[in-house]
């Protein structure tokens, strides 16, 4: 008996050398391909980029009072979609259409943590815009507009199909974030 006290105590020494260390958390790590663009070829009043992983943009529809265009690039594998709005306007209608531009965004403060602003301006292609980036649980983490201040007026919001949950979606976030820059970008009015 005494040597199986003894043969425990020499196995409890050695088998307790060190504190236990918490491990850390592990975290999805997710890559996503470098972004590949063509231009969007349709009937729109302007033209843009989008990322090849973006399925072809056939979604386009002539709202009810047939004053604006609804166009939706959607991502599959990133289960997200930006939806863009094309209006139409006219030195009179641009301000209302900027103030509702930025009141949608705002809306998101209930939610957001922060909303950054991103001035954006192409003088030789005559787009002018702004873009938001939202952090937190919002509904949104991207939302953009951009005109030339005398026809067009294209209005833009990122959307996953998932419950907000800002940490799960940031990779895909920042990615698409982006893609909207790149589509920014690359708007061009066709007159």
């Amino acid at each position: 008996m005494k040597n199986l006290i003894f043969f425990l105590l020499i196995i409890l020494c050695v088998s307790c050398r060190s504190e236990p260390t918490p491990k850390p958390r592990a975290f999805l790590r997710l890559d996503y391909p470098q972004p590949k663009y063509d231009t969007v070829v349709s009937n729109l009043p302007f033209s843009f980029e989008k990322n090849e992983l973006a399925n072809e943009v056939t979604d386009i529809k002539l709202a009810r009072d047939e004053k604006s265009i609804s166009i939706n690039v959607t991502y599959p594998s990133l289960k997200g979609t930006i939806y863009l709005t094309y209006k139409q306007i006219t030195e009179e209608t641009l301000q209302p259409y900027l103030i509702d531009a930025q009141n949608i965004t705002q809306k998101h403060t209930q939610k957001a943590d922060a909303i950054t602003e991103q001035p954006y301006m192409d003088k030789i292609n005559r787009v002018y815009g702004m873009f938001y980036e939202i952090g937190g649980n919002a509904a949104s983490q991207s939302q953009f507009y951009v005109t030339d201040s005398i026809s067009h007026f294209v209005t833009g919001s990122l959307y996953f199909f998932a419950k907000p949950n800002y940490d799960s979606i940031l990779p895909a976030a920042q990615y698409l974030k982006r893609d909207i820059q790149h589509l920014m970008e690359t708007i061009k009015w066709n007159n």
